[in-house]
C-alpha cells in the first residue's frame, strides 16, 4: 500500500481523481485514512500447498475479475495501475478486459504472479530494482515509491527522549513483526552501555526503538528492559520519524528498505527465507553490494551474532558514515512522480 498511496497522493497533487480497488487487508484502513475512495472485491492469494485453497482462490478470482469489471464500466478511469499482488492480478485482467490502459508495478527484486502474466498487456512495467531480462521498452527501473523521508532530525530524537549525542538503533519487522529478529533484539540488544563510539572517540551508551509488530508485543513486554534506553513499540508510525532518529537499522529486507534509503541509514538486514522466489536475500544482496548494509541469514541469527555485528559497527563511526552515504546513493526519491507520469502518459495514449 505505501508504493501505490505515494503514487496517488502524486496524482491527487496534479488534479486528478485517484479511487482504489482492494481486498479486506491493510487498504481497508490505509485508504480511507488518506482520503481516497475504496471499492472493495472479495479475492485471496493462491494456496501452493493446499489444492482445495488454490480452487476456492481460483473461483473467487473469477468472480473478483467481473466484480471489477463492473466498477472500472462505473468509474471509467483514463488508466489502471496494479500495484502487485493478487488484487491488483484481478484488476489489470479486468482492465485488460475493458481495453483500459494498464501500467504495472513491481517493487521487489522478482515479477509477482500477476505481474509475470499481465506483463504482455501492459504500457509499462515499472521496477523497483533492477531485473535481469527486463528491459525498455515495456520495462522501466524507477524505484519503489515511499513517502517523503522525515528532515527534521532533531525533532524525530526529541519525539524519543533521544539526545543527539547518543547512537540509536531502529528493528523492525513489518506490521506483524519477525520473530526471529523480535527474540535476538530482546536478548541481543539490552543494556548496550558503552557499545559504540562518539565523534571523540568516548564510549557512549546506546539507545534501541524497537518496533515488535502486533502479533509478538504483549509476550515481549514482560522481557524488555526498564527504562528509557530500550523502548519497545508494537507498531511506529510514522516509520519515517524513527529512521530519521536512529543511525543504525535492523530489519527484514522486504519493500521497507526503499525507505531505509531514503533516509540514508546503515542497515544490518535478515531476509525473510521465506519470501516468494527468496527476493529478500536479493533485495539485501542489493544494499550489501553497494556498501550500505551488512546481511545475515536467518538461520544464522542469534542474540549473540546481532550484539556483536551492532557493537562492532557503532565503534566504528566512520564505517558507519560510509555505508549511510552509500544508503543515500541508493535512494531513488522521484519514484512515485516517475510512476505517475507513466500512468498519466498512458492515460493520454489511450484517449
Amino acid at each position: 500500500m505505501v508504493p501505490a498511496l505515494s503514487v496517488a497522493d502524486v496524482l491527487r497533487d496534479d488534479g486528478h481523481r485517484v479511487v482504489f480497488i482492494g481486498g479486506s487487508r491493510e487498504e481497508v484502513r490505509l485508504v480511507p485514512e488518506a482520503g481516497y475512495e475504496l471499492r472493495q472485491v472479495a479475492v485471496e492469494g493462491f494456496s501452493r500447498s493446499n489444492p482445495l485453497k488454490a480452487l476456492r482462490a481460483g473461483g473467487k478470482a473469477v468472480g473478483a475479475v467481473a466484480a471489477c469489471r463492473r466498477i472500472l464500466r462505473d468509474v471509467r478511469p483514463n488508466a489502471v495501475m496494479g500495484g502487485g499482488g493478487y488484487v491488483a492480478g484481478v484488476v489489470g485482467a479486468a482492465a485488460v478486459l475493458t481495453r483500459t490502459p494498464l501500467v504495472l508495478t513491481e517493487a521487489d527484486s522478482h515479477l509477482g504472479i500477476s505481474n509475470r502474466l499481465l506483463h504482455g498487456k501492459a504500457r509499462r512495467v515499472c521496477l523497483g530494482f533492477p531485473l535481469a531480462g527486463r528491459d525498455e521498452p515495456t520495462f522501466r527501473v524507477t524505484g519503489r515509491p515511499v513517502p517523503a523521508p522525515w528532515t527534521d532530525r532533531a525533532a524525530a530524537r526529541a519525539r524519543f527522549g533521544l539526545d543527539e549525542r547518543t547512537p540509536t538503533v531502529l528493528v523492525f519487522g513489518g506490521s506483524l513483526g519477525a520473530r526471529s529478529v523480535n527474540e535476538a533484539a530482546i536478548e541481543g540488544l539490552a543494556g548496550l552501555e558503552g557499545a559504540a563510539l562518539d565523534g571523540s572517540g568516548d564510549r557512549v551508551p546506546v539507545a534501541v526503538l524497537h518496533a515488535s509488530g502486533r502479533r509478538d508485543h504483549d509476550a515481549l513486554v514482560g522481557r524488555a528492559p526498564e527504562g528509557d534506553a530500550y523502548q519497545l513499540f508494537d507498531y511506529l508510525s510514522p516509520l519515517s520519524q524513527a529512521l530519521a532518529a536512529c543511525d543504525l537499522v535492523v530489519a527484514r529486507s522486504g519493500g521497507s528498505i526503499a525507505e531505509v534509503t531514503a533516509h540514508g541509514k546503515p542497515a544490518i538486514l535478515v531476509p525473510y527465507p521465506h519470501a516468494s522466489a527468496d527476493h529478500q536475500t536479493a533485495n539485501a544482496r542489493w544494499m550489501a553490494e553497494a556498501g550500505a548494509a551488512t546481511v545475515i541469514p536467518d538461520h544464522e541469527l542469534t542474540a549473540e551474532r546481532l550484539r556483536a555485528t551492532v557493537g562492532e559497527l557503532l565503534r566504528a563511526p566512520g564505517a558507519l558514515r560510509t555505508m549511510a552515504d552509500a544508503s543515500a546513493a541508493l535512494a531513488r526519491p522521484d519514484a512515485a512522480r516517475a510512476i505517475a507520469d507513466e500512468v498519466l502518459a498512458a492515460a493520454e495514449a489511450g484517449r
